[in-house]
């Protein structure tokens, strides 16, 4: 009795252990960006930091580059006359996106909220391929944000060198222009980077919930047990509603200051007064791309998890009518069958043949037309199957927005909305019928 206590007692520190956050551990990289970034907030210290970078790089130095920068008078090469909305809509991401982070690095912890505490309960499949998509998680936001980043510096580099300003707050004209031009970039850089960061996180917590659903879809090529499929199904639906009612506001808040801004540049690029040089109207472009394409990551994601949820329904189908029909050639195999002819004959290709091959990497292990072999499966009666089928047909899985769906057709939805309302504010603007 002792020696089970003991070894009780041992696996709960085994998994205390992979909780605790080191200095060696998976997320050393995050935690020193998150530093360099000024968002971390683990101390006083930190936290008292962290706001006052947010308070100057995206209240202070956007206000002071609209209200003593961006002129509009007679020298209409370096006016910028959309530079309100392009900062408002910047530091607007920016402060929901500051905000959520802080909310969710304090209340949950970054290895908790990534849901690291989770790993040691996952195969080893899962573990390696979270831990590489983790690794490089990070490149892929600088994929996103450097070449943006790029256009803009020499965006700003062209504005201050080519006069765009004289304003010699420092003394000197060439000490302060390098001065603001650098606080604008880094205001910039800081905003983007949170907005992405709080994206990539996303897209990262989702890609996790992809590889169990994939490593859920092999219970079905096994000889499993309705109840633990039962069972793991379930958990991957509370970890969906977790990551749903976490993620809820962030989306829904987001998906509002975007279509707000894409709407406000609409409606100023199409006056009659409105000049559509590159030089005027390049950042306001710059700054929708990267705005859209932050909401595409969050978008994608959410509705790439729920794809992958929903196929489990249609994979547990297709396993309940292969078992069905190995059932039924198992005890009607020595009755002679007298089968109807018929005047269309359809071939029986094999898994090897030439249509199998032209799918490619379009189909997946939860979403392909591959017959699963049922050949031991006669351990599951009919009545477990369909059971479970129906579970499957009437608990959907996926990530929701106060019980919306984010799956395939709501983003049909979100865009003949979005859709309707340019052609409206279009139909108003330069008369499009």
């Amino acid at each position: 009795m002792c020696d089970i206590k003991k070894e009780s007692l041992l696996n709960k520190n085994k998994g205390i252990e992979r909780t605790v956050s080191n200095a060696y551990d998976e997320l050393q990289s995050f935690r020193t960006w998150l530093k360099w970034m000024c968002v971390d907030q683990s101390n006083a210290f930190s936290a008292c930091l962290s706001w006052f970078v947010f308070i100057l790089l995206a209240v202070i130095v956007p206000c002071f580059s609209h209200f003593l920068l961006a002129r509009d008078d007679s020298d209409a090469a370096h006016s910028r006359p959309y530079d309100n909305v392009v900062q408002l809509s910047l530091s607007s991401v920016a402060a929901l996106s500051f905000v959520c982070l802080s909310q969710f690095v304090k209340k949950y912890g970054l290895r908790r909220f990534l849901f690291l505490d989770k790993l040691c309960d996952e195969s080893e499949t899962v573990r390696r391929g979270y831990t590489e998509q983790l690794n490089s998680s990070l490149k892929i936001l600088f994929i996103f944000v450097l070449p943006c980043f790029a256009v803009e510096c020499a965006y700003k580099i062209w504005w201050y060198s080519s006069g765009g300003t004289r304003i010699p707050f420092l003394g000197n004209v060439i000490v302060s222009d390098t001065v603001a031009c650098i606080l604008e970039l880094s205001s910039w850089l800081y905003r983007t980077v949170v907005f992405f960061l709080v994206c990539i996180l996303f897209r990262l917590i989702c890609y996790l919930q992809i590889l169990r659903l994939q490593d859920f879809a092999q219970v079905f090529h096994v000889d499993s047990d309705v109840e633990s499929v039962l069972r793991e199904h379930l958990r991957i639906r509370r970890h969906l509603r977790i990551i749903s009612h976490r993620y809820r506001s962030f989306i829904l808040w987001a998906l509002m200051f975007v279509t707000a801004s894409q709407f406000a540049s609409l409606l100023m690029t199409t006056r009659s007064t409105a000049d559509l040089h590159i030089y005027e109207s390049g950042e306001l472009a710059l700054c929708s791309v990267s705005l859209l394409a932050g909401l595409m990551i969050l978008l994608r994601s959410a509705t790439r998890i729920t794809h992958k949820a929903q196929s489990v329904t249609c994979l547990a189908a297709k396993w309940h009518v292969c078992a069905t029909i190995d059932s039924f050639d198992s005890t009607e195999a020595d009755t002679p069958i007298t089968r109807a002819t018929s005047d269309h004959v359809f071939p029986v290709c094999s898994e090897g043949s030439s249509d199998a091959d032209d799918v490619g990497d379009e189909e997946d292990e939860l979403d392909n037309t591959k017959f699963i072999h049922a050949y031991a499966y006669s351990t599951i009666s009919f009545q477990k199957r369909q059971a479970l089928v129906t579970y499957f047909e009437n608990n959907r899985a996926g990530v929701t927005i106060y019980g919306f769906m984010l799956d395939r057709s709501s983003i049909h939805t979100i865009f003949g909305i979005e859709l309707s309302l340019v052609l409206w504010l279009l139909g108003k603007t330069i008369g499009i019928s």
